[in-house]
C-alpha cells in the first residue's frame, strides 16, 4: 500500500495471536536495485521471494508493515480456482491460454501449501479442503455446473448432497456443495510474516513505514521517492491491490476496494466445535452476497462476509454475521464473540485478476476478487518469471491494458446498494 501515515494493525484475532512481527525498518538510505516492489502483501512478498530464489535482489516498500492490509486480515481460506467457471474461462480467453489459466488457478493451493512446507512457515496451515455450498435451488444449479466442469477435467472434486453435507457442516441449511480437497486454511498474518522472513533470508530487502510517494522514469530505469530516501530500480512491480492510490495514472479506477469483515468467537467447547465443520474444511456460500467461515486450530469460529464500507473494530459492527451463525448452529447462542475486524480487498469489473504492463519494465498485479491467499502467492512466481524474462517470458494469466471503470467515484454507493440487493435476493432464493 502507498498511504503515508503509519497505522496500527486492525484489532483482529490475528493481530493478537500471530507469530512475532518481522523487523522491517523504514528505508532511510538511497538504494539502487534490479527490482522495486511496491506493496508488502502476499503478492509483493511472494514475488520478492521468488526473485531472490533466482538470484535477483528486490526491495519491497510497504507503507505500514508486511501483511497490514487484506493479506494479514482475511478469512484465512486457501481456496483454488477463479471466480468464473472453467468453461467460461476457456470461452473468454481461448483454449490455449484458457487451459493454462485453469491449470494455474486450480493449482494455486497446492503451490501455497508446498511453499509453506518448503520454508517451514509456522502459520497453522491445514489442507482439509474447501466447500462451496448452496442454500437455495437457484444457487445449487451453479454449484452443480461448476462441479461437473471440474470433474470433467479430472480435478479432485466431489458433489455433496444434503444428507452428507449435514454431517460435514452440522447444519441442514445447504442443498448441495462442491468439495475440493486441494483447499484449506491458515493464519494469514503469521503466513505474511513467514513469507517476509523467507524473502529476507533469501536476499530480499523489506522496508515498512516506507510509502511510495512518486514513481517516475529516470533514464532507462525508474525513480521512486519515499519520505526518507530514493530508490532507483531497473524494474518495478506495483502490488497494492485494495489500497491502490494514484501512484500510477488511472490504476486506482480499475478496481473497487471492498471491505470484507470477520467476527471471531472465543474458543468453543470441544463438543460444540465438533458439531461445526468436524472435518475442518472451510466453507463459502454460493449466493449473491458471500458468507464464509471456518473453525481454526483453537476451536474458534471465524465468520466472514460483507460489512460496512468503513473500518470496524468490534463484533457488534457486524452483528448480522453473529445472528446468521446462531441460525446455522443454535447451540452458539450465548457464545462470546471476542473480535470483529475488516480490511479492503480489490474487486475488478470482470472478476478476473488483472496483470498490466503500462510501460517498459513496469508490471502491475491486482484484483484477486476474494481468492487472494493462494492466488497471490502463486502469482509471485509468475510475476518473478516475467520480471526476469521480460515480454518473452509467458505467464499463465492474461496481460491487459489499464481500463478505468466508468463512474468510478460512485463506487461506495454502488457497493452498498449491491450488498443490500444481494441480501434481499438471497433471502428470496432468486
Amino acid at each position: 500500500m502507498t498511504t503515508s501515515a503509519r497505522q496500527p494493525l486492525p484489532p483482529s484475532l490475528y493481530a493478537d495471536t500471530a507469530v512475532e512481527r518481522v523487523d522491517t525498518p523504514p528505508l532511510d538510505v538511497d538504494k539502487r536495485v534490479p527490482v522495486a516492489i511496491i506493496g508488502g502483501g502476499f503478492t509483493g512478498l511472494s514475488t520478492a521471494l521468488h526473485l531472490a530464489e533466482q538470484g535477483v535482489q528486490a526491495i519491497v516498500l510497504e507503507a505500514q508493515e508486511p501483511g497490514w492490509g487484506a493479506s494479514g486480515n482475511n478469512g484465512g481460506h486457501v481456496n483454488p480456482g477463479l471466480k468464473h467457471d472453467p468453461d467460461k474461462i476457456e470461452a473468454d480467453f481461448g483454449p490455449e491460454l484458457g487451459r493454462r489459466m485453469i491449470d494455474f488457478a486450480y493449482g494455486t493451493t497446492n503451490f501455497t501449501f508446498d511453499l509453506i512446507r518448503r520454508y517451514q512457515i509456522p502459520c497453522e496451515a491445514r489442507q482439509n479442503g474447501t466447500l462451496r455450498a448452496a442454500y437455495s435451488e437457484a444457487a445449487a444449479g451453479g454449484v452443480r455446473t461448476t462441479a461437473e466442469q471440474c470433474i470433467r477435467r479430472g480435478m479432485p472434486v466431489r458433489l455433496l448432497e444434503r444428507d452428507e453435507l449435514r454431517a460435514i457442516t452440522g447444519t441442514d441449511r445447504y442443498v448441495c456443495a462442491m468439495f475440493d480437497s486441494r483447499g484449506g486454511d491458515l493464519h494469514p498474518l503469521s503466513y505474511a510474516r513467514g513469507l517476509a522472513r523467507a524473502a529476507m533470508a533469501a536476499g530480499a530487502a523489506l522496508h515498512g513505514e516506507t510509502p511510495a510517494l512518486s514513481l517516475s522514469r529516470e533514464g532507462s530505469g525508474w525513480r521512486i521517492t519515499t519520505p526518507r530516501a530514493t530508490v532507483r530500480a531497473d524494474k518495478v512491480l506495483l502490488a497494492t491491490n485494495g489500497f491502490t492510490d494514484d501512484l500510477w495514472p488511472d490504476l486506482r479506477r480499475t478496481i473497487v476496494p471492498v471491505f470484507s469483515s470477520i467476527a471471531a468467537t472465543a474458543p468453543l467447547p470441544d463438543d460444540v466445535a465438533r458439531e461445526i465443520m468436524p472435518t475442518r474444511s472451510v466453507l463459502y456460500e454460493s449466493g449473491h452476497i458471500t458468507v464464509y467461515y471456518r473453525i481454526d486450530q483453537h476451536n474458534r469460529l471465524l465468520m466472514g462476509g460483507r460489512g460496512p464500507m468503513r473500518w470496524i473494530n468490534s463484533p457488534a459492527d457486524i452483528a448480522y454475521l453473529i445472528r446468521y451463525a446462531e441460525r446455522l448452529w443454535p447451540r452458539l447462542r450465548g457464545t462470546a464473540w471476542t473480535h470483529g475486524w475488516n480490511s479492503r480487498l480489490a474487486i475488478t469489473a470482470d472478476h478476473y485478476p488483472h496483470v498490466h504492463e503500462p510501460a517498459d519494465d513496469v508490471l502491475v498485479s491486482l484484483g484477486c476478487n476474494g481468492r487472494g491467499v493462494a492466488l497471490s502467492t502463486a502469482m509471485g512466481a509468475q510475476l518473478a518469471r516475467r520480471l526476469i524474462g521480460g515480454a518473452k517470458a509467458e505467464i499463465d494469466m492474461p496481460i491487459s491494458g489499464i481500463k478505468p471503470m466508468p463512474l468510478h467515484a460512485l463506487w461506495p454507493v454502488a457497493v452498498t446498494a449491491t450488498v443490500l440487493a444481494g441480501r434481499v435476493r438471497d433471502r428470496l432464493g432468486i
